[in-house]
């Protein structure tokens, strides 16, 4: 597919896997490639813009799996500290002439290019609509989000862990969802366990 914006894509990747008993998650093979870099490069495909990705502080293999792909790099050293830290940090890094930002978490497996692409396209800065969000099927808000530009300076004080939530919920009734296939705009994997049943549910 071809690219169809301009503004930036944030990839969030600074988490630190800590239910995955010493395992990364973002460093999982899905399709032959760690996650972290098959995310990384979805993003890439939607957008002529930048694309920011939020990582742990060096040294850290994330890094490594990025290798050759064009996107910008962005070390969160507080990310520990939840993930609004890391949303707060990386749309900091967004240039000031940019209408809107799309926001992808890294841990969710079956975003297709298609899913970021659909709901790249319900972008319309002429509308009055605030937040584009994917959804599940069923209507549930999950990811991606794309935030307009009127947003950002509250998004540059956002704290904790809620993911942003707060900035969703103000915006009330100016947020449009696009129904993605399935879950795939909520269902994370965490756990081994996570990772073992989709696995599961994805051969054969």
């Amino acid at each position: 597919m071809r690219s169809t914006v301009t503004f930036p894509i944030i990839v969030l990747a600074a988490g630190q896997s800590s239910r995955m008993r010493g395992a990364d998650k973002l460093m999982e093979l899905v399709e032959g490639e760690p996650l972290v870099r098959r995310q990384a490069r979805l993003a890439r495909s939607v957008t002529s813009g930048p694309v920011i990705v939020a990582l742990p502080s060096r040294p850290h293999p994330r890094f490594a799996a990025l290798e050759g792909l064009d996107v910008d790099t962005l070390e969160i050293p507080d990310a520990f500290d939840g993930m609004n830290t890391s949303i707060r940090r990386a749309f900091a890094q967004v240039p000031a002439s940019a209408p809107a930002a799309m926001l992808v978490l890294a841990d969710l497996p079956d975003l297709t290019e298609a899913d970021l692409h659909k709901v790249a396209q319900a972008y319309d800065d002429k509308s009055e609509m605030m937040v584009w969000r994917g959804a599940t099927e069923d209507g549930k808000p999950g990811h991606p989000i794309i935030f307009a530009a009127a947003l950002f300076p509250e998004i540059e004080k956002l704290s904790g862990d809620d993911g942003a939530r707060a900035i969703v919920r103000a915006a009330g009734e100016k947020v449009q969802l696009i129904p993605l296939q399935g879950d795939r705009a909520r269902r994370d994997l965490d756990t081994p366990e996570d990772w073992a049943t989709w696995r599961r549910d994805n051969t054969g």
